[in-house]
């Protein structure tokens, strides 16, 4: 028996536009197969192995998306561990790990990422099963994939000695190497690429943690001991998290314990960490293409196209990715796709809005999708499912117009309540209080057209909110 520890806190920014801050790569499903989310398919490949409820750690602003993806895939009893800031892989692990032995229990915990791609998944679940037999002895063991290209994205893991029941003693990490050292890497056969998968016992990694970085140990005890708790989170206290360093698990303990060991994988493993590494996985055309939406390629080859809205025609193209969505659309060399990071950086330094978020926005209730939006104005479609409610709230700077298409509106405005059903509509003046929400059981669809001198979704003023938004 094991617990899985899902670190789903990213926000793949080469993934950019399709990945943005507010809803990053690892809740979206990008390997072109139809079995849910990434961060969903890191769950269900644990399927045939013992194992107790998963342990989640994301961030804060994702905690409404991780528990609907959980919900959809019918995988309850999560644990969701919520950090109100990235601190690198170490401190996600410690605060899984404190979390995991804080009622007097010691897992055996399996960290694994929520975006990888693993195509064999019955070669992985035999690995873990190797692993886990290395981990219940008090070994640190972290998985290593065995190459296939020489690849300079990946950093390296230098095997050493062969270990009975399978794996090897770690020789030395290696840096994300050169094309020539790449290939020399490749040809010795000594090496395997360091996939960020890791196993072992609780208790082992916090003595180890103890040992080489008491710093991030006491700090991840100070902020997890201010917790707060409710009945779905448990949201670390910011105050103390904020002073944790910003490092990875390999710097802060692996490269320097002596218990440590790697279990080779070969299964098909990528990282998706670039519109490259997408192509990669396939499934490609006659021409090599991996085409997406509606799409229609002519004279085309070697290249990703998704279209995620309408029409997307190429001609006469070789080795692009052309990515279209509402908002934006990338075109990009192939080999290239690594840069992409480079937009997103101006884009935060420009204050932009594709950054942060697609028009399409998710909430706890359901979601709302921007239409159009001038000078003085907005047009939203939102959807609310059944049950849910917005907050209790009022607006300083616009007022608000709905207009139901389709689904039961019940309304608050001041001190009146209505029922609102198909084709019927309300006005809500600025500055008064008012709610909405689906008392009916199928999903309640409306247009929302705003109108003032302020359109943010900053302004509004939360007095009642049943998931917990009042001082967000």
């Amino acid at each position: 028996m094991f617990t899985p520890v899902i670190l789903a806190g990213g926000n793949g920014s080469r993934l950019w536009p399709l990945s943005r801050q507010s809803f990053p790569k690892q809740f979206l499903a990008l390997d072109g197969q139809d079995q849910g989310t990434m961060f969903q398919r890191t769950l269900a490949r644990l399927q045939g192995l013992e194992h107790s409820s998963a342990v989640i750690v994301s961030n804060e602003n994702h905690r409404f998306i991780v528990a609907e993806q959980l919900r959809i895939a019918k995988m309850g009893g999560a644990r969701i561990i919520l950090e109100p800031m990235a601190r690198n892989t170490a401190p996600a692990i410690t605060l899984a790990a404190l979390a995991a032995t804080a009622d007097g229990c010691d897992p055996i915990l399996l960290v694994l990422a929520a975006d990888h791609h693993i195509h064999d998944e019955n070669a992985f679940r035999d690995a873990v099963r190797v692993a886990q037999l290395h981990a219940e002895t008090g070994k640190l063991v972290t998985f290593g994939i065995t190459p296939t290209h020489a690849e300079t994205g990946f950093g390296y893991i230098q095997c050493g000695t062969a270990i009975d029941q399978g794996g090897f003693a770690i020789a030395a990490f290696k840096e994300k190497p050169s094309p020539e050292m790449a290939e020399e890497y490749l040809s010795s056969g000594a090496y395997l690429w360091n996939s960020g998968m890791f196993m072992f016992r609780a208790s082992v990694f916090l003595a180890e943690l103890k040992k080489h970085r008491p710093d991030i140990l006491a700090t991840c005890h100070v902020a997890l001991e201010h917790a707060e708790v409710d009945s779905h989170f448990l949201h670390v206290q910011s105050e103390h998290f904020v002073m944790c360093a910003d490092e990875s698990v390999d710097y802060a303990v692996m490269e320097h314990t002596d218990t440590g060991l790697v279990v080779p994988l070969n299964a098909g493993w990528n990282d998706l960490g670039s519109w490259a590494a997408i192509w990669d996985v396939g499934p490609h055309d006659a021409n090599k293409n991996r085409l997406e939406g509606d799409v229609m390629a002519i004279d085309t080859r070697n290249c990703l196209v998704q279209s995620h809205h309408r029409l997307v025609a190429t001609v006469g193209l070789d080795d692009l990715i052309v990515i279209e969505t509402k908002d934006a659309v990338l075109v990009a060399n192939r080999h290239d796709s690594q840069q992409v990071k480079d937009v997103v950086k101006r884009l935060l330094v420009e204050e932009r809005a594709e950054f942060v978020t697609h028009p399409l926005v998710n909430r706890p209730w359901g979601y709302y999708d921007t239409v159009d939006k001038g000078e003085r104005y907005q047009v939203k479609r939102i959807s609310v499912m059944p049950g849910e409610c917005l907050s209790l709230q009022l607006h300083y700077h616009r007022a608000e117009h709905w207009i139901v298409v389709s689904g039961t509106a019940r309304v608050i405005c001041g001190d009146n309540e209505l029922i609102l059903s198909e084709n019927q509509s309300t006005y809500i003046p600025l500055g008064i209080k008012h709610s909405l929400s689906n008392p009916g059981k199928v999903p309640l669809e409306l247009i929302e057209v705003q109108s003032g001198v302020y359109l943010g979704e900053d302004d509004i003023v939360r007095f009642e909110d049943r998931y917990g938004r009042l001082a967000k």
